[in-house]
């Protein structure tokens, strides 16, 4: 567009003018935008050459964009000048509006700073308007929303315009219309960066929804296809606890339908026994042993293992339950607890174990002999806790003060008579076999396990459930039989010896062993010991009490 006046603009320059700004609005790239715009001022205002410099992230300003003149173009795009200089160009010279004018009476003094800058040849100005190789002209951008003024908006660059190519400063209409097409420069560069962070944010976000959904592929692959199983339920709320989602492994371990798990929590499928296990466990990290429940009604032992995870940041939060199979751990544990506790040989628990027992039922304070005496106490605990508490103390009685009201433990008691007087009470029948020395002696240590085997099996089918049958070691056994009076102990000594008695096939042959039965009682304040030793006193008092050619045959 040449300098024309503005009532003899030409049409054809305002079309052209119109295209170039259509031009920068549509370019598809930041890049193509910076060229457009620089394209624009050669071809639509009439200037030999523009450069535009765009304000970088660090302030200063580089040459993003060059047209009028290849070589020049070569030299200085992408070259940088500091914010420093930049201020200083746009801060002297004439304002022409938004523009600066340095002519070239001032621009000497900025030969030696670091804003890229070119050179045209050119003679003398001979006129007072005429353009002097050395002028320079800015066009400095604002970011849009800037109402007029330099100081009014965020600077995004500067046109750097030279020569207009009818030799002559711009006039009126000249200036207006570098300023307008700087302004939509501003708006189309703004616009572009706009869309290429929108890009750039887009790319992203994909790249970021591509790693989500890889992460959640992962996962579903990971969760379906674990060898152990595992669960994700709901956390908090009415439904917490209610399984949404089983693996195949966790279907398999418990023999059920995944749509059929849907209709559980772990509370519903536990053994009734854990459910305290469960209960206790923490859902953030929380690690149990517990039993839980197959389709045909069996339990299998499990170890859960719990995390928490979010569906977002904010969102929903879930229980990620991973469910190990210990099975055969357990079984193993329970078989190495069963041969501590137990006899190889017979399979009954063994001194150890029967000790164990024994002690639990004892305890070591001995039980009254006069029942008023703890009724006189328990009277007076309860008097003095209700004063004390009346009066806002806490009343705990000292160690001499404390009696029943503190053991909760059910005191074993014993038939004090050698009648039968009613009195049930914990009886221990220490068993002696008479006659199975000779069997080892004359058949063998086979026979002699052959016969301690069919006895101890006797003798667990010879008493009641809940009862204890043990080996006491070598072909000594006792039975702890409780809620037995003295003539309910003596008539199951009595049957017991009978069954022992009969024929037992050992090695073969057929062979016979007798029994010798003590009846000792077990009451608090004795120990195991103590109540085993008064059995086995006992059973040598009945052993020699009878004819020895009479005790195989009872």
């Amino acid at each position: 567009m040449e300098t024309e006046s503005e009532p003899y603009v030409r049409l054809a320059s305002l079309r052209q003018l119109h295209q170039v700004m259509a031009d920068m609005n549509t370019a598809r790239s930041l890049a193509d935008t910076l060229q457009t715009v620089a394209d624009g001022v050669v071809s639509a205002l009439g200037y030999e050459l523009a450069c535009v410099n765009l304000v970088r992230p660090d302030g200063d300003l580089v040459v993003a964009a060059f047209s009028g003149n290849p070589a020049a173009e070569a030299l200085i795009t992408g070259r940088v000048g500091s914010r420093v200089s930049w201020e200083r160009r746009l801060n002297m010279g004439e304002t022409w509006g938004n523009l600066v004018f340095i002519p070239h009476t001032e621009g000497w003094v900025l030969d030696d700073d670091d804003v890229p800058q070119w050179y045209t040849e050119g003679p003398e100005p001979r006129f007072e308007d005429e353009w002097h190789p050395a002028d320079r002209l800015f066009a400095p951008m604002y970011a849009p929303g800037a109402q007029g003024g330099r100081s009014s908006g965020e600077l995004i660059g500067v046109l750097s315009v030279d020569r207009p190519r009818n030799g002559r400063r711009p006039g009126a209409w000249g200036r207006e219309a570098l300023q307008m097409y700087a302004f939509q420069a501003a708006i189309a560069i703004s616009n572009a960066r706009l869309r290429a962070n929108m890009q750039r944010a887009l790319v992203r976000l994909e790249r970021e929804q591509q790693a989500l959904r890889a992460s959640e592929e992962s996962f579903r692959q990971a969760f379906e296809y674990a060898p152990s199983g595992m669960a994700i339920a709901e956390m908090g709320g009415d439904q917490h606890g209610r399984i949404l989602r089983s693996n195949d492994a966790l279907c398999r371990l418990l023999s059920r339908q995944a749509s059929a798990m849907r209709r559980y929590s772990f509370s519903d499928l536990v053994h009734p026994e854990d459910i305290g296990t469960l209960l206790r466990t923490s859902a953030e990290g929380g690690r149990a042993e517990l039993r839980l429940g197959r389709r045909d009604g069996s339990f299998v032992w499990v170890s859960l293992r719990n995390s928490v995870v979010a569906d977002a940041a904010d969102g929903p939060r879930f229980l990620l339950t991973h469910v190990e199979d210990i099975e055969e751990r357990k079984r193993r544990e329970l078989q190495l607890a069963h041969r501590a506790s137990h006899d190889a040989l017979t399979g009954l628990p063994n001194s150890a174990e029967l000790r164990s027992r024994l002690s639990a039922r004892l305890c070591s304070r001995p039980q009254s002999t006069h029942p008023g005496a703890v009724d006189a106490m328990d009277a007076a605990y309860g008097q003095a806790a209700h004063d004390a508490n009346g009066h806002g103390f806490d009343y705990r009685p000292d160690a001499a003060e404390t009696y029943d009201a503190y053991d909760h433990h059910v005191h074993t008691s014993a038939p004090e008579s050698e009648q039968d007087d009613g009195t049930k009470g914990l009886a221990v029948l220490f068993c002696d076999l008479d006659g199975f020395k000779s069997i080892n002696d004359r058949f063998g240590h086979n026979a002699g396990d052959a016969v301690l085997i069919e006895v101890a099996r006797r003798l667990s089918r010879g008493v009641r459930d809940g009862d204890t049958v043990a080996r006491l070691g070598g072909d000594e056994f006792v039975i702890l039989a409780d809620g037995l009076g003295r003539a309910d102990a003596q008539d199951l000594a009595v049957r017991l010896r009978n069954e022992i008695i009969q024929p037992i096939r050992a090695e073969g042959r057929a062979v016979r062993v007798g029994a010798s039965f003590g009846i000792g009682w077990a009451h608090c304040g004795m120990t195991a010991d103590e109540v085993l030793k008064s059995a086995d006193e006992r059973m040598y008092v009945e052993k020699r009490s009878r004819p020895k050619q009479h005790r195989r045959a009872g």
